[in-house]
């Protein structure tokens, strides 16, 4: 029987490598303020903005804000 090994490298190539730069923290802050507007306005009873700010905040800007 032949021995099998393993490709998979123990350590993370230099692109897969995530780095927190500037535009980062500008991204993941824009979804904090999205999100906590939209939690105060749901509190106010909108049900349209709210919403919006709120699947804004989690679904696109947080996001953007960890992969870019």
């Amino acid at each position: 029987m032949s021995k099998r090994t393993s490709k998979t490298s123990a350590t993370t190539p230099a692109g897969a490598a995530l780095r927190f730069t500037k535009v980062n923290a500008i991204f993941l802050s824009a979804g904090v303020a999205s999100v906590a507007a939209g939690y105060a306005l749901l509190a106010r009873g909108s049900t349209v903005a709210a919403p919006l700010l709120l699947v804004l905040g989690y679904a696109v800007l947080v996001p953007i804000g960890i992969i870019k």
